[in-house]
């Protein structure tokens, strides 16, 4: 039942959006023609669409606060959809054989440019479930993830340009370069928490970038390298599509690679330790776990996976420099891990699938791309704080054996 109050707050939202928007929406200055153009459709249409999206605003927060009461009232923690579809093997192995066959012949089916996205797509995974580890599992805000990223691109563009390494010898190199500048960054850190290590963090960032742009013997400035080469196929040279499909190859393997890794280390003793790191770092400490070598574990885990990731980036575009490796990459980052869900495998994958390939589908709106892809984080965080796939606390029971001896 709709009340006068409810009309009244939707009246007001649409007057204050209004009010809001005019001076965009409404005036249009001609400067050719000197002439001021007054769209007052514009102004109707944002006063109608307010009012009408202020009652379903309302109805959704009146039925999470519905949800709330009821779970509270039954005691009982609401498990997520897909953590049930994920119990029920008859449905989750079906699902999952069709997507690794979709996986497989997307390349055959869709163009260059379609599987290019998705190899972009698939570097945003792996780099998700890198910063997973640091921020989902062991709750260490990091800001600066982006440099080790930088640090594994630059290692396959420099190895290659002195040395003459091939991509599959600086694979690894990139990934043991990210996980000691991993260590690097976590000695200083070790004493720092919450909005202090978010700083600390994204100041590390900027000075790898900063070094990399002004460090011209080294890292050739804002010129950046150019002709990286691809992988190659048993030494033979592709073409351009024919290594994009490789590369697209290469990177579901990595991602199987890691989501196999990253599952194990959850359920490991290093990954519970990360769990309660995040939870309570004082009782963490009190219940005699090393918090220095839990820390310095999770930033050099989680840096690895970037500089793995660096590698790809610089194979996949033939060409680095520091404007690629800005906060902003940061920033996207972090917003896939807490928009999937932090700590969630399959939350920080649907995360970085929305966020990377929303706003390439999206380009004939590439006016309102940044105002859709704000409306989405806010819409989430109201309604579905936990991300889109929460991830599930887990418990562990010992269940020991007693036995009774007879005299």
């Amino acid at each position: 039942m709709i009340t006068f109050d409810q009309i009244k707050k939707a009246v007001l939202v649409s007057v204050w959006f209004m009010f809001l928007t005019f001076p965009i929406m409404v005036i249009r200055v001609n400067p050719v023609e000197r002439i001021v153009e007054w769209r007052w459709r514009n102004m109707l249409l944002i006063g109608v669409g307010s009012f009408i999206l202020s009652f379903v605003w309302h109805y959704f927060i009146r039925r999470k606060e519905l949800g709330t009461q009821k779970a509270e009232v039954g005691g009982e923690e609401t498990i997520p959809l897909a953590q049930r579809i994920l119990e029920k093997k008859a449905i989750y192995r079906p699902t999952l054989a069709v997507l690794g066959i979709c996986a497989l012949v997307f390349p055959f089916i869709f163009s260059l440019y379609q599987t290019n996205i998705m190899v972009t797509a698939l570097i945003y995974v792996m780099l998700g479930l890198g910063l997973n580890i640091v921020v989902g599992l062991a709750g260490l805000l990091d800001l600066g993830y982006v440099a080790f990223y930088a640090v594994g691109a630059y290692a396959y563009a420099l190895l290659n340009y002195h040395f003459g390494l091939s991509f599959w010898m600086v694979l690894p190199i990139g990934a043991a370069l990210g996980a000691t500048f991993g260590i690097l960054l976590g000695f200083p850190v070790l004493r720092l928490r919450g909005d202090y290590l978010a700083i600390v963090t994204l100041g590390f960032g900027e000075i790898i970038r900063i070094i990399l742009e002004n460090w011209n013997e080294f890292s050739f400035g804002p010129s950046g390298i150019a002709n990286i080469p691809r992988p190659s196929l048993l030494g033979i040279d592709l073409s351009v599509h024919a290594a994009t499909i490789y590369i697209y190859y290469i990177m579901i393997g990595l991602c199987l690679f890691t989501i196999f890794v990253v599952n194990r280390l959850q359920d490991s003793r290093i990954g519970r330790a990360w769990i309660a790191l995040r939870e309570d770092e004082t009782a963490c400490q009190a219940m005699g776990i090393d918090k220095a070598k839990t820390k310095l574990t999770a930033f050099a885990l989680g840096a690895t996976w970037a500089g793995m990731s660096g590698v790809v980036f610089a194979a996949k575009t033939t060409f680095v420099n520091p404007a690629s490796f800005t906060i902003w990459e940061s920033i996207i980052i972090l917003c896939i891990v807490v928009l999937g869900g932090m700590g969630s495998i399959l939350g920080v994958i649907a995360g970085a699938l929305v966020l990377i390939l929303m706003p390439e589908y999206l380009r004939a709106f590439s006016e309102f791309r940044m105002l859709a892809f704000g409306v989405l984080l806010v819409v989430m965080m109201v309604f579905r704080p936990g991300g889109l796939i929460p991830n599930v606390r887990r418990t562990y029971k010992f269940e020991g054996v007693t036995e009774t001896k007879k005299g």
